[in-house]
């Protein structure tokens, strides 16, 4: 019994940490994404921001932001940042559910959850906000907000005492508005403050495209995105070693591919409806946000209706894509839409097929509460970071480009003209 115990351990914590390396992974997948749909221009700093983001969002999460997620209701320590609780409970693991796993590896996989929500700002901000002041949000959405509302969801602690999200029939399995949605409301917030690029707009109404440099990079990186995934969706089924979870972590792997590649599909057709051409970036949004769609209940779901729910996403994500435009909200990447109001068609859809987990009111419920509480705080932090350092480089920054200005380097200099 002992050894078939510490074999169970070993293969939880051991599957619990490949899928939260894979999460990481995604940290990858965001860079190459956004690096190749921003200007040749802003690759650098782009790139800076995302590497940047990764270490900052561990250091912060480590720090206070796994404390304050989980430090009240069902943590790996109820009274000691995580830091003294892993001395403490290191050696004994934490239950959750049939899962059985290390108290590191459960922090590992958490944080680099934080990390994608915080990637999400990053795109949608792109090309004309100054880094430090990007860093500085970073620090705060990583070590307070996200956690603040991750500890009324995935923590199991009331909203302010008022009601608790998961007894009033919310339920998001592996976050498509605890983690996608959050982050497209931080990014909301920014974009709003910050306006739009030079020349997105025209006085007449006209939306003007901005091409991206290097649309293989950003194919590159929605493949990544796409591998990465399984571990976002597998990890949380939190266990392996039984064949009840090991038969769970396959249905959810099949009906993440699935719904992603429903949504490209249907993002394409779209696409070639609406525009008469095969628009690539149009399709690598579809398939995200098909990943988004099927992140808040993967595991209940048939093939074909993860299929549709991937379809539906990559349908939404193309017209909220245009809506966005047509309300002068200028992002760059599609996260908003991509992350944000697909992550809400997300929690809508987990009572068609998971009725027992979830109401529609406890998901709307549960989608006002994050949304209100990061969208809310973040405005006011973004608010607090314009007035006192500035958020939004010069006009003349913006049009040399911001490589130069934030970071002294260009990441193409062999194809550029030099400016000295």
């Amino acid at each position: 019994m002992e050894i078939t115990f510490e074999l169970g351990y070993a293969l939880d914590t051991f599957y619990f940490l490949m899928c939260g390396a894979l999460v990481m992974w995604m940290a990858a997948g965001f860079t190459m994404l956004e690096a190749g749909l921003v200007r040749a221009k802003n690759t650098t700093e782009i790139l800076t921001k995302n590497v940047a983001l990764y270490s900052i969002a561990c250091i912060m999460y480590m720090v206070c932001g796994y404390w304050i997620m989980y430090g009240g209701d069902g943590g790996i320590s109820t009274a000691t940042p995580f830091l003294e609780g892993i001395l403490a409970d290191g050696a004994t693991g934490v239950t959750a559910d049939a899962a059985t796993y290390a108290p590191a590896s459960d922090f590992f996989f958490q944080v680099v959850f934080v990390a994608t929500a915080m990637s999400i700002v990053s795109g949608a901000v792109a090309e004309r906000m100054k880094l430090w002041a990007f860093l500085a949000f970073t620090v705060v959405l990583t070590g307070f907000i996200y956690p603040m509302s991750g500890s009324w969801t995935w923590g199991g602690d009331s909203v302010f005492g008022l009601y608790t999200l998961g007894d009033m029939g919310f339920s998001d399995f592996a976050g498509s508005g605890i983690v996608h949605m959050a982050g497209a409301s931080a990014a909301l917030a920014g974009v709003l403050l910050l306006g739009s690029r030079k020349g997105k707009y025209s006085a007449d109404g006209k939306v003007n495209a901005i091409p991206g440099a290097n649309l293989p990079m950003a194919t590159l990186g929605t493949f990544i995105l796409w591998m990465g995934w399984f571990g976002f969706n597998g990890g949380s089924v939190l266990a392996l070693a039984s064949v009840e979870s090991a038969n769970a972590v396959a249905v959810v792997f099949l009906n993440t591919n699935a719904a992603a590649a429903g949504g490209l599909v249907s993002a394409l057709i779209l696409a070639r409806i609406l525009f008469k051409k095969a628009d690539l970036t149009m399709a690598l949004n579809g398939a995200l946000a098909g990943l988004v769609a099927i992140t808040a209940e993967p595991s209940t779901p048939s093939p074909i209706q993860a299929t549709l729910f991937g379809a539906l996403g990559g349908i939404l994500v193309v017209f909220s894509i245009l809506a966005f435009d047509k309300l002068k909200i200028d992002d760059p990447v599609g996260a908003i839409s991509v992350h944000g109001v697909v992550g809400l068609l997300g929690l809508l859809l987990v009572p068609f097929t998971n009725p027992e987990a979830a109401t529609f009111s406890g998901q709307l419920l549960g989608a006002a509460t994050i949304f209100v509480w990061v969208f809310g705080i973040s405005f006011i932090v973004w608010a607090i970071l314009k007035a006192v350092i500035g958020i939004r480089v010069t006009e003349e920054e913006e049009f040399e480009g911001v490589d130069m200005s934030e970071c002294g380097l260009e990441a193409y200099p062999d194809f550029t003209v030099s400016r000295n």
